[in-house]
């Protein structure tokens, strides 16, 4: 067993799927499978869902499968979902955990009174840095190897809003320039602010994770004790 910095290089241990599943159901959301061999859990209240959907392969970002989509909506009886977050795995879970129960503390999960400066200003607060030239849109770790963004979305991202055009928050980690990303994540236009914060602080915490295996890429970039 290691303990590793910066958190969000130290990749998810493959264990994304099983920390997120284990989260969700201590705080009572069910769960069952889907036809499209999918794991599907809906919150108590019936107004949030997070689907482990890595096995239909539905999309990418970055050139990796999308695997955990997390929606919210303003009546349990919705049809669509007023936002939707995307998470491809090695995403550090801790971060999804976090981002997790802060959506399930919510009484209303579909609105948000922040507005976007709080997930700067929250990445600003655990040593990050605002990109010089979008200082009020972009933000990046002290080793330039991860960027959070508010940005042009991408196609395939579902949110209530149908107007073209829409900006999104996203973060990825590129290990070193030019390299794949090791994880991505998109929020959709509706997405609470501060629960992107959440998402932003926790992938910017110093506190070291554990871990038994780290991705390849990030070998180098770790800072590791080894714990016995």
């Amino acid at each position: 067993m290691y303990w590793v910095t910066p958190r969000h290089l130290a990749g998810d241990d493959g264990a994304l799927a099983e920390r997120v599943g284990k989260t969700l159901t201590r705080l009572d959301w069910q769960m069952w499978p889907t036809a499209r061999d999918t794991l599907l859990y809906v919150s108590p209240n019936g107004l949030c869902g997070a689907e482990w959907i890595l096995a239909s392969y539905p999309f990418e970002l970055g050139g990796l499968p999308v695997a955990w989509q997390v929606s919210a909506r303003s009546h349990a009886d919705s049809v669509a979902a007023e936002w939707n977050a995307y998470f491809t795995a090695e995403v550090p879970y801790e971060a999804v955990v976090d981002f997790l129960l802060a959506l399930d503390a919510r009484v209303a999960p579909d609105v948000g009174f922040d507005g976007p400066d709080v997930v700067l200003e929250e990445l600003g607060s655990r040593g990050w840095f605002r990109d010089a030239d979008r200082p009020r849109t972009a933000a990046f770790d002290p080793g330039f190897s991860a960027t959070v963004s508010l940005e042009l979305l991408p196609p395939l991202i579902r949110d209530a809003d149908p107007r073209p055009g829409q900006m999104g928050w996203q973060a990825w980690a590129e290990p070193n320039l030019g390299d794949p990303y090791l994880w991505c994540a998109t929020f959709s236009a509706s997405t609470p602010h501060d629960l992107v914060a959440v998402l932003a602080s926790s992938l910017a915490s110093p506190a070291p994770v554990p871990r038994r295996t780290v991705p390849a890429s990030t070998e180098d970039r770790l800072s590791v004790i080894r714990h016995s």
